[in-house]
């Protein structure tokens, strides 16, 4: 199998790199460490997301006819590994790019289209997803938010919780419950609810994880019109499985702990320890952790490439991503001690930033028992 680079590809990443290195201010790793979500961060990531458009980089692995430039999904790769190895400075746009705007392509009508994708590709628009609920976490099938349709409008009433980005979002990519007798998967359907509608309330939920990172968000007899509706009614578990399916893969964390860990080898040597075999040794492991992440998602993406159909292998992938994540998080604390433990300290901030990566697009847990019957073919109890 070769796992080289082509020339143009390999082009792409130095030049994307340089585009970085003189793009990013001076205090961006003070500012990433604030979190998504936070007023500094999606301040630039609005300066900075057009930028990226004009480049043509943005949406580069869409179809042309979206505002794409057909590019492999390979080049799309290349584009979330280095924006998550430097803390994501697209803030929620790599959302948008990942699946919202393919979802939007695959289920949207024709106005939809028009109306939503051309804003996602000029990097002008804001998103959040309306997924979680208190009583529905990670048993997203068990949500209970209400959407009735009245006069050409849905009314929705309900909650969602563990939203990012909400206090920032120009639009919601929400869930809803449409039929009141369905149960689980079935009468779900998928809303495009635009943030300014009266009636919707955001409140921030303080966390140790950073500022303005999770939000609640209040729907209270919001009238959302008919055409908002993604795909046909009832039937939106069929587009959330799609979209996810996108979004498993989309976050490149293992990009962003390899870069952490060799920062964290370098104050290592710096500190003299470098050559103390467990400090070797643990860093070895960790660096193993990162590069299987990567070569798991490599599966993912060459499947995608050649047109097969998602598989579980993206839920093997998420969790081995998100565990390379926490095991450099662990290392970082545990190679620092109690100096770790300082707010907005090295080993603090990569710990605060890999606490939710075990929760994110479905939970870990959520995960493994997708894996154990899609990979491993076992039963359900």
């Amino acid at each position: 199998m070769e796992f080289d680079w082509s020339e143009d590809d390999a082009r792409f990443r130095r030049e994307l790199r340089e585009f970085l290195d003189a793009g990013l201010p001076e205090d961006w790793d003070a500012i990433a460490e604030h979190g998504p979500g936070s007023d500094a961060q999606v301040a630039f990531a609005r300066r900075f997301c057009p930028r990226l458009a004009e480049r043509g980089w943005l949406t580069q692995s869409w179809p042309r006819e979206f505002g794409g430039a057909d590019a492999s999904p390979w080049r799309h790769a290349i584009l979330g590994e280095e924006m998550w190895a430097r803390g994501e400075p697209r803030g929620p746009q790599y959302m948008n790019v990942n699946w919202i705007g393919p979802a939007i392509m695959r289920f949207g009508s024709e106005a939809q289209q028009r109306e939503h994708l051309p804003r996602i590709a000029a990097g002008e628009v804001f998103w959040c997803q309306g997924f979680s609920e208190p009583e529905a976490g990670s048993d997203l099938a068990a949500l209970r938010t209400a959407a009735r349709l009245e006069d050409g409008h849905y009314v929705v009433n309900g909650g969602k919780i563990w939203t990012s980005y909400a206090n920032h979002a120009d639009h919601c990519f929400l869930l809803v419950r449409t039929d009141p007798a369905s149960k689980r998967r079935r009468g779900i359907s998928v809303l495009l609810v635009p943030m300014d509608l009266p009636g919707i309330e955001v409140r921030e939920i303080p966390s140790v994880v950073g500022d303005r990172y999770f939000h609640e968000v209040f729907f209270n007899d919001v009238r959302v019109p008919e055409a908002c509706r993604l795909g046909p009614a009832d039937e939106g578990w069929s587009v959330v499985t799609y979209a996810l399916q996108y979004e498993r893969v989309g976050a490149a964390r293992y990009a962003r702990a390899a870069r952490t860990l060799d920062q964290l080898a370098e104050r290592a040597r710096e500190r003299g320890r470098l050559g103390e075999p467990e400090v070797e040794e643990r860093l070895a492991g960790a660096r193993a952790a990162c590069e299987a992440a990567r070569v798991l998602t490599y599966r993912v993406i060459d499947r995608r490439a050649r047109g097969l159909p998602p598989s579980a292998d993206s839920n093997v992938a998420r969790v081995a991503g998100t565990r390379a994540e926490q095991h450099v998080a662990r290392l970082a604390l545990e190679l620092f001690g109690t100096e770790g433990l300082e707010h907005g300290s090295f080993a603090d901030a990569q710990f605060r930033a890999a606490m939710p990566a075990g929760v994110a697009v479905g939970a870990t847990e959520v995960q493994l028992d997708l894996i154990a019957r899609g990979v491993l073919e076992l039963p359900r109890e």
